[in-house]
């Protein structure tokens, strides 16, 4: 398959065996729809509508294009408030089995839902993430173009848990589309077809006593104004976790029901030049 035609099946999935691996969404799991979605709406200015998986989920949209979910399900499945990024998987019940053999954990799942199904899992340093395995949100090609969401993992070893991933998600196989995996200043970097689709960094302490320092997938909303953002948050009941500072330009924030997340500016380079 040429990369031309690679990255136009990519551009063009509407289900995640198109797309195997890759990031293919993110989701906030909360105990109140309608006041995240107030939070939400007052800082970033997205709107929202029904997702077809149920009354308990929604789609924010910004400027009519889809950024991320939200479901009011956490109380149901016993998990706490948190943003968490979903990678496409052919099968969720064998992706499932490489997870646990891996020493890592399936906490949920998978579960079916109307449009497929789906688990969430920590790895082995305890980052939490999900899998899904199913029909893709509507206009998702314009969700992976226009990348309104940076994922990057901060783990106790970034090349362990490139190995971790790799060996249950199929980076760096021999399928034609894979994602790819390169190293960058000391970071993984996941792409496909030159696209940065996540970065793993190496540095995070499952002792810590500040939790912006535990094993996690961080999930970074691109905006215009980041200092305005910040402002909006704080004004709705948001509080800061952390300045971005020269080495992480990202500021991360919480949720007035206790979610984590980071807001940073558009400018950072969206593709890699491959070795």
């Amino acid at each position: 398959m040429t990369e031309h035609s690679t990255a136009a099946r990519a551009a063009d999935a509407t289900t995640s065996r198109e797309i195997v691996g890759a990031p293919c969404w993110t989701s906030l799991l909360t105990h109140d729809l309608a006041a995240a979605q107030s939070f939400y709406g007052a800082v970033f200015g997205w709107t929202f509508r029904p997702l077809s998986l149920g009354e308990d989920f929604r789609v924010a949209l910004h400027e009519g294009r889809p950024v991320a979910g939200i479901g009011a399900l956490a109380s149901t499945l016993g998990v706490p408030v948190a943003w968490t990024p979903y990678f496409a998987v052919e099968d969720a019940d064998a992706t499932a089995a490489r997870i646990r053999e891996r020493c890592a954990t399936v906490a949920v799942g998978p579960l079916r839902f109307p449009t497929g199904r789906a688990a969430l899992a920590a790895d082995r340093g305890g980052a939490v993430f999900g899998i899904w395995e199913g029909r893709l949100v509507s206009n998702w090609h314009s969700w992976r173009v226009d990348a309104p969401v940076r994922l990057r993992l901060l783990s106790p070893d970034a090349f362990d848990a490139a190995i971790f991933y790799g060996q249950v998600l199929d980076w760096a196989c021999e399928r034609p589309g894979c994602c790819d995996v390169d190293y960058e200043q000391e970071e993984v970097v996941l792409s496909q077809e030159g696209r940065v689709l996540a970065r793993l960094g190496s540095g995070a302490d499952d002792a810590a006593l500040d939790p912006a320092d535990l094993p996690q997938w961080e999930v970074c909303f691109t905006v215009a104004d980041p200092e305005t953002t910040v402002r909006q948050a704080l004004l709705h009941g948001g509080s800061l976790v952390r300045h971005g500072n020269r080495l992480h330009r990202a500021t991360t924030l919480r949720d007035p029901q206790g979610s984590v997340f980071s807001v940073a500016g558009r400018s950072e380079p969206r593709s890699v030049q491959l070795r």
